[in-house]
């Protein structure tokens, strides 16, 4: 089932700004990866290279020494401004610390912090000297930072005071752990640490940094990348964020996600952006006064975030000056219709949706600012994928017809292996092509329409639908927040609609409103979309990039086992 949504023509304010990419067909059409190379990334002799080196020390060889780089902000809002020098100076005495304590190339280097200004430079410091940063969030539980400091044998892990009891708690189960560093005691003691450091000049391929994600039911899995994700890193916040000189740039994810390390640490740095680091929890109105104190022009957020700030409606933005914002985005799950109709007729802007996952290391699929977008839409591959709609044997299916969501392999951030897990790794792959696990479809102007995971699209009396486009029909409905749906288990249909809904504070559940709802839906879509059984809920459960854990309200439903939960996070 395809529904059939018009296009918006984008007549926002960034068109007043040229893009970086201007025309998207001559762009793809003359993508030459070695000529960008050369005019964008830095290199040393014989192709080494190095993430950290191109994200801040080529800074300070130009005029952008003395620019700031992040704006740190506590969740007082108090400020710590670092330009790129003095991040360039605290990252090398990072780095010759960690050398004292033995640390040296392909070492795991773990930080369990949170977003202080010492995971910053700390993550770039340990780079430098060619040693291979993970990071947790501070959220973790004792098993989940036993599950990933026991699988990637750290050697050292970073964390602070309020977080080290956890780190002891499962120090007993992790014998390759040497050291626990903690900020409060090193970071006075940086200052005895030489601000001068040899950087180590890296193969393309060797690993960088490393992300665990959460597994369904077994151990969570180590997706390592290399020094060369830097280039489809810088290349895409470039391209798709269109980062200028003149931007103040605001990622509001967490660097324990991929998009935290990619766009808010080593992409946009690396295109020489200010980026606003906030490490308080999500607030609409405290949300509005950074973009009106620090004029950010750029922002990129998470759907759950955005149906949060259509929630709190137009008065927690009251007199706030919005008027900085020229370009916005979002990341981690597909982006609704209606919040995004929502964001036009409120910001004047459009929020531009973009696909990626933590095993591409960054962004695949994008709306690009030069080009009309379809609400709902993942947009175009950007200049180098091929992305294509194959069937389960790797073959490419016809326009509207659903199937596997698959990239063409060889792209410059492609995960290089899941860490001792090489069958996994092969797993992901069917020929030349990278599936990722989501089902989705081309429309007949080649835009890219996501359907579901491959284990969540439900299939209810012969028809698939996928829960996404439910999921987008009842938070159309007014006075409805967020919604998630599963298929369940049913003797007659083989599976029924079930959708968890949550609403605005002002709208009380009631059976009526649960039949306004599926005649609602029968409307926008077909009559045998509509969810059968609707559970009113207070809040749904999410992972801390803010996907809808579908998998989880299926466990929950059935009474099946939730599997591992470590990166889960409510807003």
């Amino acid at each position: 089932m395809k529904t059939s949504i018009p296009k918006i023509t984008v007549k926002d304010k960034q068109l007043k700004f040229k893009p970086n990419i201007s025309n998207y067909e001559a762009a793809y059409r003359d993508y030459n990866l070695n000529k960008l190379i050369k005019d964008n990334i830095s290199l040393f002799p014989e192709n080494k290279i190095n993430a950290a080196y191109n994200a801040v020390d080529r800074q300070v060889l130009g005029p952008r020494k003395n620019k700031i780089a992040i704006y740190h902000l506590d969740q007082d809002l108090n400020e710590i401004k670092l330009t790129f020098f003095e991040l360039y100076q605290l990252s090398n005495r990072f780095g010759n610390l960690l050398k004292s304590l033995g640390v040296g190339r392909g070492d795991r280097v773990f930080f369990f912090l949170p977003r202080i200004p010492e995971l910053f430079y700390g993550f770039l410091g340990t780079l430098k000297i060619g040693a291979v940063a993970g990071t947790m969030f501070s959220a973790f539980g004792v098993q989940a930072l036993i599950d990933r400091l026991a699988d990637s044998a750290a050697k050292v892990v970073i964390t602070n005071k309020e977080l080290l009891p956890r780190i002891k708690d499962a120090k007993i189960h992790l014998p390759d752990l040497e050291k626990i560093s903690v900020v409060e005691d090193f970071a006075p003691e940086l200052s005895k640490f030489s601000d001068e450091l040899h950087v180590s000049q890296m193969d393309m391929d060797d690993p960088a940094f490393m992300l665990y994600t959460s597994g369904t039911t077994g151990k969570p899995k180590g997706v390592v990348h290399t020094h060369r994700a830097i280039i489809q890193e810088h290349l895409t916040s470039n391209w798709v964020l269109d980062l200028k000189e003149d931007d103040t740039y605001w990622c509001t994810a967490d660097p324990g996600w991929v998009t935290g390390i990619a766009y808010e640490i080593l992409g946009s740095l690396s295109n020489g952006a200010s980026t606003v680091v906030y490490s308080g929890r999500f607030d609409p109105t405290i949300w509005y006064k950074i973009v009106e104190k620090y004029q950010v022009s750029v922002w990129y957020t998470a759907p759950t975030a955005i149906r949060m700030l259509q929630a709190a409606g137009k008065q927690a933005i009251g007199k706030t000056d919005l008027s900085s914002l020229r370009h916005i985005l979002s990341v981690g799950e597909p982006l609704n219709p209606e919040p995004l109709l929502w964001a036009k007729k409120t910001y004047g802007l459009v929020f531009h949706d973009t696909w990626w996952q933590t095993e591409t290391g960054s962004i695949m699929i994008a709306n690009f600012p030069c080009l009309p977008i379809k609400p709902g839409s993942m947009g175009y591959p950007v200049p180098g994928v091929t992305a294509a709609i194959v069937d389960d044997n790797g073959k490419p299916v016809k326009p509207m017809m659903e199937g596997n969501l698959a990239i063409k392999k060889g792209w410059p951030s492609m995960m290089k292996t899941i860490w001792r897990r090489p069958k996994k790794y092969e797993s992901y792959f069917i020929d030349d092509w990278y599936i990722s696990g989501d089902r989705a479809y081309m429309d007949y102007d080649s835009y890219f329409w996501f359907v579901g995971r491959a284990d969540d699209v439900i299939k209810t009396a012969g028809e698939r639908v996928g829960p996404f486009e439910v999921e987008s029909a009842l938070v159309a409905y007014p006075g409805v927040t967020e919604a998630g749906v599963i298929g369940k288990p049913d003797p007659i249909r083989g599976q029924i609609i079930k959708a968890f809904v949550t609403l605005n504070p002002e709208i009380k559940p009631s059976k009526a409103l649960v039949v306004k709802l599926q005649e609602f839906v029968k409307k926008y879509l077909a009559g045998h979309a509509y969810p059968k059984e609707i559970e009113f809920v207070k809040s749904l459960p999410k992972t801390r990039s803010g996907k809808i854990m579908r998998r989880m309200l299926r466990a929950k439903e059935l009474g099946l086992p939730i599997g591992d939960t470590s990166t889960l996070e409510e807003y």
